[in-house]
């Protein structure tokens, strides 16, 4: 598929202008608050149950946690809200972007918005966060900075310096400190009664394969990419096919290949298909995520944009000719119309 505009990376270990843009501009509901580095309690999240952790992918096997995290809200009458830290802690211990991030910043924002969660809090992890002994993690950040009236983790949860901290200890210091806590042990099935959706690993790996339908299986949704729609080289609209590309995080491992996709803007959804991948035929040159919109015409440049993945039509493929690609490019706008009917 020919470049209509040229991507931009969007770092993930950064609460960069657009990734804001991004929050402010995608996010379903508007009494969703987004603090980073609070000092003190966010406006509307006051005495928050905090659910805690990476949450990477927000998917089905994290909502036992989750609604564990809403109940006990509920009960005491307070909002409830994540608590969360970027970089991810395995990229700031290796030093470099390793993980493929389901749901970087921005697009965790809005899975959570749509789960019916009030907020999220980022913490920045660093040395100062990496290097904090677990009981002034608890009274530094939880009690005095949050003002929590409520914890809630999995079994596995470890915090604070060497990983020190643990869900007992949380627990003692929530006795000590005033505010309830609760571990939520192994999930070994989902709220269907899946045990398929466990672990963001095996949704990593899907995708890594192309296989979205699994992906999304596992999720509980369509995965997403959220990203500003930017200028590039316009070759698309010389084969007919102009499309928009959008800016991806760099940590994104997709299979390169064609899929069937669904565009979503100010409050619209408009089906197309999408390229990502490195456009052998032309340059073989940085991946892109490139998208025809079926049945628009419309000026997205600088827009912000959210791309759910329906399904996988094929892998990238190099073509000897450009008419080649432009033959090939019809029929994988009749598959992908055909896979969003379905």
């Amino acid at each position: 598929m020919g470049s209509e505009c040229s991507l931009r990376p969007v770092p993930a270990q950064s609460a960069s202008e657009t990734d804001s843009k991004l929050m402010n501009a995608l996010l379903p509901l508007p009494s969703f608050v987004l603090a980073r580095d609070p000092l003190s309690p966010p406006a509307g999240l006051e005495g928050a149950v905090y659910v805690i952790g990476n949450f990477d992918g927000v998917h089905r096997g994290h909502r036992a946690v989750i609604d564990r995290a809403r109940a006990l809200a509920a009960r005491l009458g307070k909002p409830c809200a994540m608590l969360t830290f970027e970089p991810h802690p395995v990229d700031y211990f290796a030093g470099q972007a390793k993980i493929f991030r389901l749901t970087p910043e921005p697009a965790k924002a809005q899975a959570l918005s749509r789960i019916g969660l009030d907020g999220m809090v980022v913490l920045t992890f660093g040395p100062e966060i990496a290097g904090r002994d677990p009981e002034s993690f608890v009274t530094d950040i939880l009690v005095k900075r949050l003002g929590v009236s409520g914890a809630v983790v999995g079994y596995d949860f470890h915090f604070g310096k060497a990983r020190a901290g643990t869900p007992a200890f949380l627990e003692d210091a929530g006795r000590r400190h005033g505010f309830a806590v609760e571990v939520v042990g192994k999930v070994m099935a989902d709220p269907d009664g899946s045990s398929e959706a466990v672990h963001s690993a095996a949704t990593r790996e899907a995708l890594e394969k192309g296989d979205v339908a699994r992906a999304n299986r596992l999720l509980g949704y369509e995965w997403f990419v959220t990203g500003e729609v930017v200028h590039g080289q316009k070759l698309g609209r010389t084969l007919g096919f102009p499309t928009a590309n959008i800016a991806l995080d760099p940590s994104c491992r997709l299979a390169y290949g064609i899929y069937a996709v669904r565009l979503r803007i100010d409050g619209r959804t408009l089906d197309g298909v999408a390229s990502f991948g490195r456009r052998p035929t032309f340059d073989n040159g940085p991946p892109l995520l490139e998208v025809f919109i079926f049945d628009f015409s419309g000026d997205l440049y600088g827009k912000q944009v959210e791309v759910a993945f329906v399904g996988w039509i094929r892998g990238e493929e190099k073509f000897d000719s450009v008419e080649a690609l432009v033959e090939r490019i019809k029929l994988d706008v009749v598959e992908a119309k055909a896979l969003l009917l379905g």
